[in-house]
Parts: C-alpha cells; structure tokens; sequence
C-alpha cells in the first residue's frame, strides 16, 4: 500500500480488529468507485445508504477507505489529511469534491490567451485554504513569442509559489516538473480545459494515459477529454490525481485560503482609515496607497476584491441554507408530534 501514499497518519485509523481492509480510491466512474491496495484493484459501486450523505461525507478519488475483506463494500472513509472541493455549477449550492489527501496542486495553464491571473487566483486560494502546497505550470511555452512575459506575471501571482515553463510534449522539457514529484506523494492537475495537463500527464509517464483534444481556435478553450477523476502513479513513483478540466471555479468556502493568498492585501487593509473599506475609491485606503506606489499589482487587488465579494456571497447562501434546513427540520418534528397526538 505505500505504493499508493500510504501513511502513519492512515494506519493509526485502522482498527486492529474486524477484518477491514485499507484501499484507496484511484478512480470514479459512473458505474462505481475503483479501489487500489498497490497489488490489485476493484470497483466497488456505492450503496444506497452511502448516496443519502452529504457530497462531502461520500469517498471520492484520492480517500483512504476501509472495505469488508472481499472488497465487494465501503465500510467506511479514513479522515482526510487534505481535500479540494468548488462549487458545482449550476443555480442549486451545491459542493463537488475534486480529490482527496494530496500534498502538492499543480496548477496548469497555458503561455497564450488561455492565461488568466483571476483563475488562477482561485486555484491558488484553494490549495492554500486545503494546507496544499501549490505550483504554477504554465504550458505551450513552444508557441509564446515571449515566455519571460507569462513567467513574471505568474511570479507575480503570490509570494513563494514556484512556476515551472514547459512544452508539455517535449520530455526534456517536462523534465523541470517531473524533479518536483517524489515518491508516495500525490499531486493534483488543476486547471482549464485545453491548457494541456493531459499531455502533460502522458509525458510525465512516458505513455499515453489520458486522450489529449484540440484547442478551438475563436475562443481559445479546450473541450473536456477527461471525463472521469483517476489517481495514476507514474514510473518514479509519485500519484498524479487528474479529472476533467474547470473553466468556471467556483470556490468553496476558503476564506482562510484568501488570507493565506493575499496576506500582504490583508495586512495593508489593516491600516486603512476605515474598517469596511472596500479598497476602491474610499479616502485614507492604504491598499490603493500601494497600488499606486507600485507595490501592488493592481490585477492582484482586482482578484482579492473579486474573490473577497463572491465569499461574502457564499457565506450569506450557506447560513440562509442552514437556516432553511434548521426551519423544515422543526416543522418536522412538530408534524410528527400533531401526527401522535392524533393517533
């Protein structure tokens, strides 16, 4: 099982008896989980009683689970040392869970048009909020005119975040990624469509282990070619989790992950005259202060703001969700009392 990321942290959840065994999720399919022990694997669909959790409470791709000893169900899911989770699209709050205990989200995108610094933002800010150490990778350096251009603007993304140029289809070029990943880990492809992690993913392993689209040419936008999430490990040894690309996050509630991102924003904001400030036109604001020194770029102040508001929001319809849960969960209660009273 450390072929696959085992761990002390796991182990000390096993209980030493009852015959459970420990395998990992390594992929998700419509008909049911596969689960992977380093040796063999097996697909294990999900049980009623499993649908009716809460999306967060279900194994996803990357989770530690323990199954009886024919590996036929899940009895239940090791706690987690780390999950990515976004907002699923759609009118509805709702969660998707992305992959489960990974070390290192490398972010993808690409040295063209593609190259959008308030997405990446957003990824950022969600392996920041998970404890994930994050990278940027930023593809199709081949075909950029000025490569150095798209590097500053991703060093210039957030303090300490390391950014690697590829041609994800040249092997020595991948090379620079590939001296990043060690052995039992488990990193996470996170990125747009068409920005090119399945190539990248292929050239890492050495072998074709995702279908790779083309990129259309008006807009620029890949179409989805990985439609499951898989969990590869590659010849040195590290786990790659990869899924199907994003081109709209919406983050989940990763206010910490903010903080993190953009705690020289956070500490400016200290000094503004005002406490509400909004950081846009208010006199005294020490953030816009800097802006104009130069010592904020102000893309970055555009996607602190942006991401600051679209939290606010969330936290407004997740409380509203709670209330409305709360409020259905006593008229419930009280219909059962009438229902007794009656009998």
């Amino acid at each position: 099982m450390e072929l696959l990321g085992w761990a002390p942290f796991f182990a000390e959840q096993v209980p030493a008896e009852g015959g459970l065994v420990a395998r990992r999720v390594v992929a998700v399919h419509r008909t049911g989980h596969a689960l992977g022990d380093g040796e063999s694997e097996c697909v294990v669909p999900l049980g009623r009683s499993w649908q009716r959790l809460p999306v967060e409470a279900r194994p996803c791709v990357g989770d530690w689970v323990l199954t009886d000893a024919l590996g036929t169900r899940i009895e239940r899911v090791l706690e987690r040392r780390s999950v990515l989770r976004r907002v699923a699209s759609g009118g509805k709050l709702d969660f998707q869970l992305i992959g489960a205990n990974i070390d290192v989200a490398l972010v993808v995108t690409s040295c063209t048009a593609e190259f959008n610094p308030s997405r990446l933002h957003r990824y950022l800010a969600l392996a920041q909020d998970s404890g994930i150490e994050a990278m940027l990778v930023l593809t199709k350096a081949d075909l950029a005119e000025d490569v150095a251009a798209y590097r500053d603007q991703a060093l210039g993304l957030a303090p300490n975040i390391g950014v690697e140029t590829v041609n994800a289809l040249n092997a020595e070029s991948v090379r620079a990624v590939g001296r990043h990943m060690r052995a039992g880990a488990t990193f996470a492809l996170l990125g747009s469509s068409g920005v090119g992690k399945s190539t990248l993913l292929n050239t890492l392993a050495g072998r074709r282990l995702q279908a790779t689209g083309e990129v259309r040419e008006d807009d620029g936008k890949g179409r989805h070619t990985t439609t499951g999430r898989f969990l590869h490990r590659l010849p040195g040894g590290a786990l790659v989790l990869d899924g199907p690309g994003v081109r709209e996050l919406g983050v989940a509630d990763v206010e910490e992950g903010l903080d993190r991102l953009f705690e020289d924003i956070e500490a400016l904001a200290e000094r503004c005259r005002f406490r509400d400030c909004a950081h846009d036109t208010e006199p005294g604001c020490a953030v816009q202060a800097a802006v104009l020194a130069g010592d904020v770029d102000e893309s970055r102040l555009a996607s602190y703001r942006k991401l600051s508001a679209e939290q606010h929001r969330l936290g407004t319809e997740i409380a509203g969700q709670r209330h409305r849960g709360r409020k259905l969960a006593r008229l419930g209660r009280k219909g059962r009392r009438g229902d007794g009273v009656g009998e």
